[in-house]
């Protein structure tokens, strides 16, 4: 079988680092493809790198077809959700790849409704009667949907979703490489153009001061009031006062974001301890 290369799909999802490839060489020059290739018919989906090494050091490898596939869309939800289920992608990947699933939920809900909405109008309503247009329910409907999909905090869902919206493409590399957090990388994003490339030009210190600058300048321009306020309660939970109220804030988005990824891992523990006890049952 000839495997065709379809350059939608191969950059659909994140590419591995230089290190991150050159240790799947190694290991495949050293074990093999143990994994098989997905195709959807003669196009590869799932396997790039791995069929890339293989085809350059000659080394045999299997493909499996996954027959379940109607059209593209049906692979990149594929491609997601096999993305998704990996521990390896970073925070801010889950993010991306979860938005990237709501659009495509999006766009097939708005088909369906039509769709719908063709059908009821092909049936003359009775008379005096309201014709009514049956909307299918559409999951990933809410930040919290995707946040649980991503296994991250709703907060950082729209801080990844700012992050898409006006980040320069050198912020976003930046966040995407580590060098700054979702949560400061949101922040400098408020900023014009031309300092996001001033500060992604200056590394991680003057990305780190751009985030605290912004901070300081939303502090400054809060009410006296609701300033007394912030800082009253940041003392009273952070153990004394005089604390950053923008500290407090970055300190509870991370806390947010630590359960939310707690309650995750326990889930999983459940689902595999059930499954297990099942296998147990069945031997």
């Amino acid at each position: 079988m000839q495997i065709k290369i379809n350059e939608t799909l191969r950059s659909y999802i994140e590419p591995l680092t230089q290190a991150e490839y050159t240790a799947l060489e190694q290991s495949i020059l050293q074990e093999g493809c143990r994994d098989a290739l997905v195709l959807w018919q003669d196009v590869l989906v799932d396997g790039h790198n791995r069929y890339q090494i293989c085809q350059q050091h000659g080394i045999p490898f299997k493909v499996t077809e996954n027959t379940s596939f109607r059209n593209m869309e049906d692979v990149k939800l594929w491609m997601i959700d096999n993305n998704l289920g990996r521990r390896s992608i970073s925070d801010y990947q889950r993010g991306v790849l979860a938005l990237r699933k709501k659009e495509i939920m999006a766009a097939r809900t708005a088909e369906l409704v039509a769709q719908a909405a063709a059908e009821d109008a092909a049936i003359a309503p009775a008379e005096g009667e309201a014709a009514k247009v049956r909307a299918p329910a559409m999951p990933l409907t809410s930040r919290e949907d995707i946040a649980r999909a991503a296994r991250l905090s709703s907060a950082t869902i729209g801080q990844i979703e700012k992050i898409q919206k006006t980040a320069t493409p050198e912020l976003v590399e930046a966040v995407r490489s580590g060098t700054i957090s979702i949560n400061a990388a949101a922040t400098v994003a408020t900023l014009p153009e031309a300092e996001q490339l001033a500060a992604v030009a200056g590394g991680k210190k003057e990305l780190q001061k751009a985030a605290k600058e912004v901070r300081e300048m939303r502090a400054a321009a809060r009410p006296a009031k609701e300033a007394r306020q912030v800082s009253d309660t940041a003392g009273a939970e952070g153990g004394g006062y005089g604390r950053p109220a923008t500290e407090v804030e970055e300190l509870r988005a991370e806390n947010a974001v630590l359960r939310e990824k707690n309650a995750a891992l326990r889930e999983e523990i459940t689902a595999l301890q059930k499954r297990l006890s099942e296998l147990m049952g069945a031997a």
